[in-house]
Formats: structure tokens, C-alpha cells, sequence
């Protein structure tokens, strides 16, 4: 038994407790039953209280001897019959009981059986009552527990509609955030593939024309040059079978040139037009980046600044990328401060941050490792690293992966 059943026990076992007294005491002074009897149905009916919880009908059936031996002894002409007040309580309690914590169909199973035995009651009555006699508390038992049975479905259901609707809140928001990923890593791998087409068609246009830029070629280095040409084909061909499985039809934007780090002044331009007062400084040093580095960096700029423009109108930005002192990262840093306009209300709203969910997966292809987070004096800051030499330990690849998980779980739960 759970902490929760267990502490619903201790309450309703609490008040039976209090009700076996008064109603043992009350069905002795005011209506006649001797004392004995009188405890002995009481303590049935209330015992059947608690006992309902996890054995409804067993309950049941004490609840039913108990008020049924109350009628069976009740004297002629001393109130309500054959429900006087304190059994109706107890009945009407039972009733409600089962009702907040068993499943409807029991519930009404359980009222229709404390109906049906109030009936029979009347009809066989020993003492020989006038049906009239047992028609006011038949009304107002009728009354009060199909109110009370109602009252209670009705707050089970609306706590599970509650529940569902949760649920389905929580799975749509899991399945926006795979699709999101799904569709980021989608596009991320079209680019990289593209990237890497073009470095196989400079290999493959190298090796077909080996043999008429090299003088004095032997036949043994022109047979390997052919070689080669025909392995960066056959890769050229898959690639593009590949490809043609990821583009979707008429993607004009799919012919156009990779984006590097070449094209951040027209996106910071582009930020300005927006309302963003953006300040770039671009420090490598003539360095030449590898392409897929140079894409994610360019990717993970445009969203930073993206998410500028729809959460911090206004917020005055800074877009600084350099290499780090030893040379071995490239360091990317977008900080942004207080927006100077209220966010649109369409941009509002909670659930999974897809932008740094393809931010993540962008710099995790690429070999890096990115941070995000509130600053404390205000605004946002997103921060990314690349690796520029092959020094970086597989163990520390793992651990910046980690801290990236851990972090966007962090942001999930959030």
C-alpha cells in the first residue's frame, strides 16, 4: 500500500471511528434500538468504510447487514424509516467513497445495490409499516447519494481528463523536439555531404588531369591516377543517390553556395535591418578553417542572432569569434543584453527550444561543443568551441558531449 492509500485509510478509518460512537449513541436515545445492537450494526457500517477502499465489495456487504439490521429493529413510529438519519449519513458516505475511488461502473453498481436492499426492506418489512412509511427516506437517500455519486464521477474525470491532457501535452512537446532533431540533422548532413562533394570533385578533377599536367609520367603512376578517378566517381555517384533521398523537390536554396565565416557581415547587416544593433569581430588570423567547421560556426551565429531578434527585440548584440591563445580552438561568442521592446506575443510561449537543439547537434558533428545559458546581469549568451587540431583526446570529445546532454536536459525540465 502506497503513502497515499495508506494516509486516505488513516483519515476515513479517523471518521469512522467518530461516527460508530455518534451514530451508536443517536439510533439508541432518539430511535429505540438497544444499545448492543446498536453498536454492533454501526460498528459494521463503519468499518465498512475504510474496508471499501481496497475490498469494495466485502465492504459492501457489511455496509448492507449493518443498515439492514438497524431497519430490522427499529420500533414502530420513531422516525425515519428505513433510513433514519445517522444510517443514511453512513450510507451516503459509503456511497461517495467508493465513488472517488474506485472506478464509475462500481460506483453505480454499489449505489444500485444499497437502493435495491432499501426496497426490499420496505417490502418485507416484518413490524408491517405502510409503504408510506418508507417513502420519505427512500426520496431524500435518492436524492442525497445520486447528487453526492454524480459530484464525485464528475471530479474523477475532470482530475483524468486533467491527466491525459498532460500527458498529450508532454508527448507532442517529445515529438516536436525528435522532429526538430530529425530535421536539423537532416539538413546538417545534406550540407556537410555537399561540402564534402565538392572536395571529392577537386580530387576527382585532379587525378583525370594528372597526366596531362605532369610531364614524364610513368604508366604505373598513370594507371593509379585512373584508379583514383574511377574510386572519387563511384563516391561522387553515391553521394548524390544519397543526396537525392535527403533534398526535397525544387529546394532552390540547395544550389547556392555553403555559407562560412566569409558571409557574417551580411548576416549581422541583416540583424541590424531587423532592429538589432549588432557589433562583429571576426579575429583569425587568415586562418583557413575546415568547411564543415566554417558552416556550423556560420549556422550557430544565425540562429543566435535569430533568437535575438524573437525573444530580445532590440537587445544590443555582440558577435565575437577568434582563436583562443594556444591556437587549438576556435572560439565563437554571441552575447546579447536586455531587449529594448516587449517580444512579439505570437513569438511567446514555453515548450522545447528546437534552435538549440540544432545549434547543439551542428557543433556536435562538427567536433565542438557549445554552452548556453542566462547571463546573470541580464540576457543571453551562447558560446561555441571547435577544436583545430587532432590533439583533443577522445575522452574529452565524450565529456563536452556530456555536459551538452546534461545541459539541454537542464533546459528541458526547466
Amino acid at each position: 500500500m502506497d503513502g497515499t492509500r495508506r494516509n486516505m485509510v488513516l483519515i476515513v478509518g479517523a471518521a469512522a471511528g467518530f461516527l460508530l460512537v455518534v451514530t451508536s449513541l443517536l439510533m439508541t436515545s432518539i430511535y429505540n434500538v438497544p444499545l448492543l445492537v446498536s453498536y454492533a450494526a454501526a460498528t459494521a457500517q463503519c468499518v465498512a468504510l475504510p474496508m471499501a477502499l481496497w475490498r469494495p465489495w466485502p465492504a459492501l456487504v457489511l455496509q448492507l447487514g449493518g443498515f439492514m439490521t438497524f431497519a430490522w429493529v427499529q420500533p414502530v413510529g420513531t422516525g425515519l424509516w428505513p433510513l433514519p438519519g445517522p444510517v443514511l449519513v453512513l450510507l451516503v458516505a459509503h456511497v461517495g467513497l467508493v465513488g472517488a475511488t474506485r472506478p464509475w461502473r462500481e460506483a453505480v453498481l454499489t449505489w444500485w445495490g444499497t437502493a435495491l436492499a432499501a426496497i426490499v426492506l420496505v417490502l418485507a418489512d416484518p413490524r408491517h409499516r405502510p409503504l408510506d412509511d418508507g417513502d420519505l427516506s427512500l426520496v431524500l437517500y435518492a436524492t442525497v447519494s445520486v447528487l453526492t455519486l454524480f459530484a464525485v464521477i464528475a471530479w474523477n474525470q475532470r482530475g483524468t481528463a486533467r491527466r491525459q491532457l498532460a500527458e498529450a501535452q508532454r508527448d507532442v512537446e517529445l515529438e516536436q523536439a525528435q522532429r526538430a532533431l530529425v530535421e536539423e540533422r537532416n539538413r546538417i548532413a545534406r550540407e556537410l555531404h555537399d561540402v564534402v562533394a565538392h572536395s571529392m570533385s577537386v580530387i576527382h578533377m585532379q587525378a583525370t588531369s594528372a597526366e596531362y599536367r605532369i610531364k614524364d609520367l610513368d604508366p604505373e603512376s598513370r594507371a593509379e591516377f585512373v584508379r583514383i578517378a574511377a574510386g572519387t566517381r563511384r563516391a561522387l555517384r553515391e553521394m548524390r543517390q544519397l543526396l537525392a533521398l535527403l533534398r526535397e523537390e525544387d529546394a532552390e536554396n540547395e544550389l547556392q553556395p555553403m555559407p562560412d565565416l566569409e558571409h557574417l557581415a551580411d548576416l549581422a547587416d541583416s540583424a541590424r535591418r531587423g532592429g538589432i544593433p549588432v557589433e562583429l569581430a571576426v579575429e583569425l588570423d587568415g586562418l583557413d578553417l575546415p568547411d564543415t567547421v566554417g558552416l556550423a560556426a556560420y549556422r550557430i551565429v544565425q540562429e543566435s542572432l535569430s533568437n535575438v531578434v524573437r525573444h530580445a527585440p532590440g537587445a544590443p548584440t555582440s558577435v565575437n569569434i577568434a582563436i583562443n591563445d594556444g591556437g587549438t580552438e576556435l572560439v565563437i561568442d554571441v552575447v546579447n543584453g536586455l531587449p529594448t521592446q516587449a517580444p512579439r506575443p505570437i513569438e511567446d510561449g514555453g515548450g522545447v527550444s528546437h534552435g538549440l537543439v540544432g545549434m547543439r547537434e551542428r557543433a556536435r558533428l562538427a567536433g565542438g561543443a557549445i554552452r548556453t545559458g542566462a547571463r546573470p546581469e541580464g540576457g543571453y549568451r551562447v558560446t561555441a568551441r571547435f577544436p583545430l587540431t587532432e590533439e583533443q583526446t577522445a575522452e574529452e570529445r565524450t565529456a563536452g558531449e556530456q555536459a551538452a546532454e546534461d545541459q539541454m536536459a537542464e533546459e528541458q525540465s526547466a
